[in-house]
């Protein structure tokens, strides 16, 4: 066969979808769902809403009065959420955590994986500082993270004695308390022993494996021994005002909608500032899902509320819940955005009079 005649053949072949290509299709796919998923739940779970209603509520925020305390608490999050960082690598500081965490939540939004490590990494070496010891930090931050997210509906339910609470909210508030446990035994059986940190990482790898099958998991406690060792000072540190700062930033996102709430007209006599805040904080753990629960966590919450202040009300939460989701969705991306560039702006100059 001549190699002329070779060529339509390997013309008809298929073109295989760069993997790139494939994730970012799949981040659509997985956001369009996640979407109608949320309409759903807004519409049938707490049922026909009067959106002309909704539209009315939101004229009654008040710039000054609302907005204003809405994003300084924003702001507030955003450093608490950052401080655990401070800890675990050493030379950061308290700005420069807050630009990494902030930077790396928008590329994680709109890019696929492994993208925010990237810049992560990027951003560390552009601050002289060992991007190791920099993961190490962020793995760290992580792990403490699920721990307070699962030890928020405790605190939801202490918030809520004075308030009628079924049995179901213990059963959820028991199992949470559970796995914030395991979670923070894990962190400090970690820095007992290099066995110890072998076994936390086979562990680990088996619970990744029942959730993605195709996940390569056998570096898993190597890098429990690595992370022991670069990490051990730092956890021993800073695990206690992390726990602190972030149990703070999760009231601090509870008290956004609390003040939408406000906004909107619900008084203290309507729906008082400890059930909103326990409600929140109950549900807390739904953020682990994609755009941090969003429809799932709100259907709950809106429920709830409704059953309190009453059905004339429904619109006004439901207002309220939409501009919390504004403001600690787009609010924080926005805020990425505007950092992201400016070190980029910054980055960029360092770069070049380097190489002049």
């Amino acid at each position: 066969m001549s190699r002329a005649a070779e060529v339509p053949q390997v013309a008809d072949q298929p073109t295989p979808v760069p993997h790139a290509l494939r994730r970012r299709l799949t981040r659509i796919a997985i956001w369009a769902v996640v979407g109608v998923f949320a309409w759903f739940a807004l519409t049938r779970i707490i049922g026909a809403v009067d959106w002309g209603a909704v539209a009315a509520a939101f004229g009654l925020l008040d710039p000054l009065a609302t907005v204003l305390p809405m994003f300084l608490l924003l702001l507030l999050r955003q450093v608490l959420n950052a401080v655990p960082l401070m800890y675990y690598v050493p030379g950061l500081g308290w700005f420069r955590s807050v630009e990494n965490d902030l930077a790396a939540n928008v590329v994680a939004t709109f890019a696929p994986p492994p993208g925010d490590i990237v810049l992560r990494v990027a951003m560390f070496r552009s601050w002289g500082l060992d991007p190791v010891r920099g993961m190490t930090g962020v793995t760290l931050n992580s792990f403490k993270f699920y721990a307070v997210r699962f030890l928020a509906p405790v605190i939801g339910l202490v918030l809520l004695a004075g308030f009628e609470v079924q049995r179901r909210q213990w059963v959820v508030a028991v199992l949470c308390l559970a796995v914030s446990a395991a979670i923070l035994a894990a962190l400090v059986l970690l820095l007992r022993s290099d066995a110890l940190a072998e076994l936390i990482g086979r562990i680990a790898g088996r619970l990744v494996r029942l959730v993605k099958r195709s996940a390569d998991v056998s570096g898993y406690p190597a890098r429990m021994v690595r992370l022991r060792h670069e990490a051990s000072d730092s956890l021993r540190r800073g695990l206690l005002p992390s726990m602190i700062a972030l149990v703070g930033m999760v009231l601090a996102d509870a008290s956004i909608l609390a003040v939408a709430l406000r906004g909107v007209g619900l008084d203290a006599g309507s729906l008082p500032l400890l059930e909103i805040l326990g409600w929140v904080l109950l549900c807390y753990p739904l953020t682990t899902l994609p755009l941090f629960g969003l429809g799932v966590l709100e259907a709950i919450v809106v429920g709830a509320w409704t059953l309190t202040a009453g059905v004339e009300h429904e619109a006004s939460i439901v207002a309220a819940t939409i501009v919390w989701r504004a403001v600690t969705i787009l609010g924080t991306l926005a805020l990425g955005g505007v950092v992201l560039a400016a070190w980029r702006l910054r980055y960029g100059r360092a770069e070049t009079s380097a190489s002049t």
